[in-house]
């Protein structure tokens, strides 16, 4: 055999005092709202600016006279009216996306030991911790991992040993660092072994 692969029975149990039913880190997203609220206090003081003017027995502004000419003679059919409004119905679908999402995918979140403390750990940093301990099983060369929220993939090369056994004692250390991680909702795990691409001479 040049490969070994498993995707074992990990089910990871949540260790007693902790709470594993932390929820995701939501993002302040600080960019999009003070665009909008910008966009929207400017728009909402001009508009009300000229209103009062109005009110006050003075001209309208001249961009808004011109504005109500321009648009009277458009039709609703013409390609430019479909594309604006086109256009803002995609920003504000993407606006309702950004509300009612929690973002921050790379973070993970990990058990609430207190309840008045949350604790997360970014992908790269448990995939750098899954790699030292895969690296530190007999027989790997090299080892790639991918973390995910709900899978941990590890791709590793063994240079000497049986393919099985090696891949038994990754399962085996993978399974006790992702306990270890602390994680709230900790990964299935997934391990695949093989040789490495023999040497053209």
């Amino acid at each position: 055999m040049d490969q070994s692969a498993s995707a074992p029975g990990y089910d990871p149990v949540a260790e007693e005092g902790g709470d594993g039913g932390t929820g995701r880190f939501w993002s302040l997203r600080r960019v999009p709202a003070a665009l909008l609220a910008l966009v929207v206090l400017g728009g909402a003081g001009l508009l009300l600016y000229d209103v009062a003017s109005v009110r006050a027995d003075r001209p309208a502004m001249a961009w808004r006279r011109a504005a109500a000419d321009h648009l009277a003679e458009w039709r609703l059919n013409e390609i430019a009216v479909l594309a604006a409004a086109g256009a803002v119905m995609l920003i504000g679908l993407w606006l309702v996306v950004l509300a009612v999402t929690p973002g921050l995918r790379s973070l993970l979140p990990m058990r609430r030991d207190r309840a008045h403390l949350r604790a997360g750990l970014h992908r790269d940093a448990a995939a750098l911790v899954l790699r030292d301990r895969a690296m530190e099983v007999p027989g790997v060369q090299t080892v790639r991992v991918r973390m995910g929220r709900s899978r941990a993939s590890v791709r590793a090369r063994a240079h000497f040993r049986d393919l099985d056994a090696v891949r038994a004692d990754l399962d085996a250390a993978l399974g006790a660092g992702l306990k270890e991680l602390g994680l709230a909702h900790a990964p299935a795990l997934a391990v695949h072994v093989g040789r490495p691409p023999a040497r053209k001479r």
